[in-house]
């Protein structure tokens, strides 16, 4: 019965992908596994092993005390508080940090690195995010469709000249291009930048965040050794708000850019194929049809 369910929703292509998706979760988890044990195992040996040192050079403590220390750590980093540094590092929630952790909430990324510790503040998250998710839904899907719409002159093409559909493919392409460096490329850079991290971590940090993932292992703000503007975790979330903007509105109009690209291809090629044909040669003329004499 399940199965016939299943074969029988959309035409029979619920069961095959299904199995693709199953498939996929399964592929993940054993290449995550392969990749990233090892170098578990390696911390976690690492870490005894300073505890132990730690114990050796400092004989007035005893185990009992060194894990009170390490859980009372990891309760404070729990909790938002970095265990780096003294009482002088920020706050992180003043104006500016709550600013971003709101948007982290309204946008479902959830870094996980913070999260609200009383009830009182529990309970607004929770009647705030209910709220604000349907609304940043809205608000992107309206930001989209009005940059959408400065572009659209792609989709009436049909009827202009060539020249005039060449150019709006290239310029689409060249909008989509500098858009892309400019939420993809160039704010990596500059978090690299602030924070210390490589590129390649500065990028890494630009997916997870606008894919929504938000794993909360590299977030921006967040070192106490670093005096950050006061306004920079508030740009930072503004910069994710319109990075997933365009995100979806390239979705929206790469597939209709490729689609033109090949368009205009093919009816180029089928030009310059007519063009190479050769001509009637002139000049001969068609042998005549004699009348036969009787």
């Amino acid at each position: 019965m399940p199965r016939a369910w299943l074969c029988g929703c959309g035409g029979g292509q619920v069961l095959p992908l299904l199995l693709v998706y199953v498939c996929y979760l399964l592929l993940g988890a054993t290449v995550f596994r392969l990749l990233e044990k090892p170098a578990e195992a390696e911390s976690r040996d690492k870490f005894q092993v300073e505890k132990l040192r730690f114990l050796e050079n400092y004989t007035c403590l005893d185990h009992r005390a060194l894990e009170q220390f390490v859980q009372v750590i990891m309760e404070a980093w729990v909790k938002g508080v970095n265990p780096k540094g003294n009482s002088t590092n920020p706050s992180n929630w003043d104006f500016g940090s709550s600013f971003f952790f709101a948007g982290t909430v309204v946008t479902t990324i959830g870094y996980g690195n913070l999260a609200p510790s009383t009830d009182a503040g529990q309970v607004f998250c929770v009647f705030y995010a209910l709220v604000g998710i349907p609304l940043n839904v809205i608000f992107l899907n309206h930001l989209g469709t009005g940059l959408r719409t400065h572009l659209a002159a792609l989709e009436r093409w049909e009827d202009q000249p060539r020249r005039s559909q060449l150019l709006q493919v290239l310029g689409l392409a060249l909008c989509l291009t500098l858009g892309t460096l400019a939420i993809l490329v160039f704010p990596p850079m500059a978090f690299s930048h602030v924070e210390g991290w490589s590129f390649g971590e500065g990028f890494y940090f630009a997916f997870i965040t606008l894919s929504t993932i938000g794993f909360g292992d590299y977030v921006v703000g967040t070192d106490p050794s670093k005096h950050y503007l006061s306004v920079y975790r508030s740009l930072a979330a503004l910069w994710i708000l319109l990075g997933l903007a365009w995100l979806a509105l390239l979705f929206s109009l790469g597939p209709l850019l490729l689609h033109r690209c090949s368009q205009l291809w093919l009816l180029i090629r089928g030009l310059s194929l007519k063009d190479r044909a050769a001509p009637e040669p002139q000049g001969i003329s068609r042998p005549q049809k004699m009348p036969i004499s009787a």
